[in-house]
Formats: structure tokens, sequence, C-alpha cells
């Protein structure tokens, strides 16, 4: 293939002013590397100086072909008209890559127009790499050339470095924790990619204990250590803010509020500028407080109460919720413009009952920092731990607190070992514990759902029945209409019926207990 080099003329070191080595000229000197074609673009200013160096290049290589292209500048220093000639040029040229290799000289013309090449050759608007040639060394008889080919995957030494610092950024978001489950490591590895490259809002979604909380901490340091933000990580729990108190805790409150004197209060969100501000549970936040938060967030400004003059703050936003903020929306419990501005890169966190392939790899960690924290070596013997994975990775194990239960089982474990070592008779009893505690809780849970529903007329259902009963009324408050509570709550025998009519079934279902769809969902709206 034959090459071809574009270049500028080099008016200073072509012209020989500063030293005797002439760039432009130099090329075609080099041993190692013949130019067919050397397209020179030059100014009608220095028209003389381009004849100069095109009759130089083919003095010293009669083989080269030099062409002199026409690009004048008002302002060679003004990137936007060099960029935009420059770009007009490549849009005109019709580059023939399958005859042709090209090049472009970076040596010669302003440092505006090394900027230029450089990003149209990046973006392959200029199909070339890049040539950097210099003046021969003290010792050197040939002047220096260098060829720089922006396709990174041919130097391998620095793609493995990329790809090893990504790895990092991904290790450092899972905690060091070598997670084995395919969703949960996709989620982390966008969630990197956002939190490296974006400023915009992250809605982290997930059951209570999937561990929204820790990685928002982890995102924040990892913005922090990519140098997107420079300020603190401050962390709200937006279910704690009631009233009026909500708004002084977020915004701030001047000393004179209200008419007399009280205590002056900065606000969460001025302490949260150049930083972070975590919005935990913001499905618990009132509409008032969404409305002003709204403001805040789009503009980076807003009144501390009792003041009439604005605060400025920028911050990055991570919000966690453990409700869908889309149904709340439709119901009317969350303002649709704040969900709009919070929902650009949203998360959902698999539970650890999906995440079952997990369960070993966290109990090692679980295990190392209750090392650390307790100070003592503990460890499982080999048939208890066999007991303990069968029993948390078994489907029927349901982990309705997710990590946190099973972080808090560990933690027992640990405290309660005798010499550092967990027995299988412990093991047992944890897990007999762990039994009674989550059917008490749900058993609880069923009865309030049901009575909701039916009043006294819960009495007289039959406890097997009130468990299937309160699943019922709590997958139709879920579900936007009868027929999606319909698909999921009979998704295993709807494929092997012939009639697929989910809406009534569940229907008739309601009705053996003088329920109908708005009487399940009722409570729902107004709450």
């Amino acid at each position: 293939m034959r090459n071809v080099v574009l270049g500028f003329l080099g008016t200073q070191l072509d012209a020989g002013k500063k030293r005797r080595w002439k760039p432009t000229i130099s090329l075609v000197e080099h041993a190692g590397f013949d130019v067919d074609r050397l397209e020179i673009l030059y100014d009608r200013k220095f028209h003389r100086l381009a004849c100069q160096v095109r009759d130089q290049v083919q003095a010293t290589s009669p083989d080269t072909e030099v062409m002199l292209r026409n690009l004048d500048l008002t302002d060679p220093w003004d990137f936007q008209e060099v960029y935009g000639k420059l770009f007009d040029f490549a849009r005109a040229y019709g580059f023939d890559e399958d005859r042709e290799r090209y090049h472009v000289h970076l040596t010669t013309g302003t440092h505006v127009a090394q900027i230029c090449w450089f990003l149209l050759t990046e973006s392959r608007h200029v199909p070339a790499r890049l040539i950097q040639t210099g003046p021969p060394g003290a010792q050197d008889e040939m002047a220096k050339f260098d060829m720089i080919d922006l396709d990174l995957s041919r130097y391998n030494a620095l793609q493995q470095r990329f790809d090893q610092l990504s790895r990092e950024y991904s290790d450092q978001l899972k905690g060091g924790i070598d997670t084995k489950s395919v969703a949960y490591n996709e989620v982390i590895g966008r969630i990197e990619l956002v939190a490296s490259n974006s400023d915009a809002p992250i809605l982290l979604l997930g059951e209570t204990g999937t561990g929204k909380t820790e990685l928002a901490e982890r995102i924040y340091n990892l913005k922090l250590e990519r140098r997107r933000v420079k300020g603190r990580l401050v962390h709200v729990n937006c279910a704690t803010l009631n009233g009026s108190d909500a708004l002084a805790t977020l915004f701030g409150q001047r000393r004179s509020y209200l008419g007399h004197a009280g205590s002056e209060r900065g606000g969460l969100l001025r302490e949260a500028d150049g930083g972070v501000l975590f919005l935990d549970e913001v499905d618990e936040l009132g509409l008032g407080a969404q409305s002003v938060l709204l403001h805040a967030i789009e503009t980076g400004r807003f009144y501390p109460l009792g003041s009439d003059h604005e605060i400025t703050s920028r911050f990055h936003i991570i919000a966690g919720a453990n409700r869908d903020l889309r149904q709340l929306s439709a119901e009317g419990a969350f303002r649709p413009d704040l969900l709009a501005r919070l929902n650009m890169w949203r998360f959902t966190l698999p539970s650890l009952k999906d995440r079952r392939e997990d369960v070993e790899v966290n109990l090692v960690h679980e295990l190392a920092r209750a090392e650390r924290e307790l100070g003592i070596q503990v460890g499982f013997n080999a048939d208890a731990r066999d007991h303990y994975l069968r029993f948390a990775t078994d489907p029927a194990t349901t982990w309705p607190g997710n990590f946190r239960d099973f972080s808090a089982s560990i933690r027992r474990l640990c405290t309660l070992a005798p010499r550092g070592r967990i027995t299988r008779a412990m093991v047992t009893a944890e897990i007999e514990m762990l039994l009674r505690d989550w059917n008490s809780s749900t058993s609880n849970t069923d009865l309030r759902l049901v009575r909701d529903v039916l009043g006294d007329e819960t009495d007289e259902v039959d406890p097997f029945d009130l468990v299937q009963l309160a699943e019922v009324i709590r997958t139709c408050r879920k579900a936007s209409s009868l027929s999606a509570a319909g698909r999921t709550l009979f998704s295993a025998s709807r494929s092997r019926r012939k009639v697929q009519n989910d809406a009534d079934r569940l229907r008739k279902y309601l009705q053996r207990y003088g329920l109908d769809w708005d009487m399940v969902t009722r409570q729902q709206r107004h709450s």
C-alpha cells in the first residue's frame, strides 16, 4: 500500500530560521519509511516557502509526489476556525483505505493545529496514524521519527493496564468480594462506567438489606478517586424527615425564622457542596420536600427557611429506594418530574435469594470482617460450615432481610464461638432462631395485611389460606392492573392452559372472600 502523509507547512522550522533541521524534508530522509505522496497544507502568504520546500523534498526523494494544498487561516490560533477548516478538508478528501495508508505529520503547525489533528484522527474523521519528528541528538546522525497508532489495542501493555484499572474499580464497588452472580456483576460493571464518566444522578433500587447504602459509599469513593468530586458524602435518611423539620434539615434555617430567635442550621444540601448527596429511602420523602429538592438539584440554588438570599450548592446525587418509584408516581405519592430527574441511571440490586452463588464468598468476607472488628480469629468446623452453606443456599431459605440478616447471623456465630471455632450445634441453633424470627415476622405481617382488607372477617380465614391471600393482596398492590397481577400469580400454570384469562381467574379468587380489585388496592392508594 502507498504511504500518504498530510501535514502543515512549518513556517518557522521549514524555513530554517531556528536550526538547520527541517521537519517536512526530514520525513523523506527516514530510511525505514517511504513516502509515496506528501500533501503540504499552507497559507497563501507562504506560497514561496511552500514551493521551496516542495522542490527540496523532490530533490531529496525523487519518487515522492508532492502536492501543495492551499488552506488559508485568518488566525491559526483560533481553535474553532482551525478545527472547522480541517474538518471540511477531511470530509472532502475522499480517503481510499484499500489502496493507501494515511499519516498525519504533527510536528509542524501551531499547537492548536496539532490538537485538531489529534481529535480528527481519534474520531476517525481522518483515518490516519500520527507521525512525530524531531531533530537529531548530539550523537545521532538521523532525525527522530516516531509513529503513533491511536488504536490502543495494538499496545497490549497499555490495554492490559486499562483493563486492570477497570477491574480494580469494579472490585472497589464490590467491596473486594469476588462475586459470582452474573446479574450483580453486570450491574456493578455498568455503575462503574456511569460513576466514572457521568455526573448525572444514580438511582439504586432494591429490597431492604441488599447493600444500597454500602454501594453508595463505594460509588462516592470511586468518584473521589476519579476526581469527579472533591467534597464529602452527606447521607440523608429521608424516612426520618417529617414536616417543616424536613425542609430545615435539608435546606437550612435562619435564626430569625418564624419571627423569634432560634438555632441557625446550615442544611445538608449546603454540606454536600462539591461532593455527593445520598438520599436514602427517597421514596419516603414528602411531596413538599420533593418539590423544593427538585429545584435545588436542577439549578444548584435554594433558599434556607427564613432567608431572602439564595444559597448555591453543586453536588452529585445518589438516591436509594425500596419501593418502585414509578408505581408511587402513578399513585400520586412521588413527583413525576423528580422521578424523571433521578431515573436517568437506574440500577436494581438483586436480593440475596437471587444471588445464592455469592453466599460462600460473602461468608468468607463476613468472617474476615468479624475477625477485624472483634479482634479474634474465628472459623467454622468443616461439618458446621457445610451445614450452614446448605441452609443459606437452599431455595426455601428466603432471607427476608437479605445481607443484613446474613451479616448479623455470621456476627452472632463469631461472637459466641468458643475458642474461635463455630460448631455444628451452634449452626443448628442459629438456623432455628432465624426460622422462628422469619416465621413470626411473616405471620404478623400477613395477618395485618389481610386485616386491612377484610377487617373482623379475617378471624374466619384459616391460617393456611391466610398466607395465600396475603401474597395475593401483596402482588395486587405492586401490579398496575388486575391482568398484570394475574400474570404474576399464575405464571407457572398459565403456560399449560389453552385459554390464559389470568384476570378472570384472579377475579374469581377474590370473590371467594367477597373482594374485588378496588377493595384490595384501595388501602395502597390512600397510604
